[in-house]
């Protein structure tokens, strides 16, 4: 059998999650809910930023090629 894996939670996780679970009414699915919901918010920031700084260094690039040109 496998071994569990331990993660190293300070206390302040476990305030988060009691904290989490109380806006929620103490219903464990709509705290699932939550969570759910705020990972596909960051995961769509994240994205966005990832898109921004592929953008960015597309510029800085063409910008230094067209400098080296000249």
């Amino acid at each position: 059998m496998p071994e569990a894996v331990s993660f190293p939670f300070s206390p302040s996780y476990e305030q988060a999650c009691d904290r989490l679970i109380a806006m929620c009414n103490g219903d464990p699915r709509s705290t699932i809910k939550a969570l759910i919901l705020a990972n596909e918010y960051l995961e769509t920031e994240l994205s966005e930023l990832r898109a921004r700084a592929l953008n960015l260094g597309a510029v800085v690039r063409r910008s230094r090629a067209r400098d080296d040109a000249a």
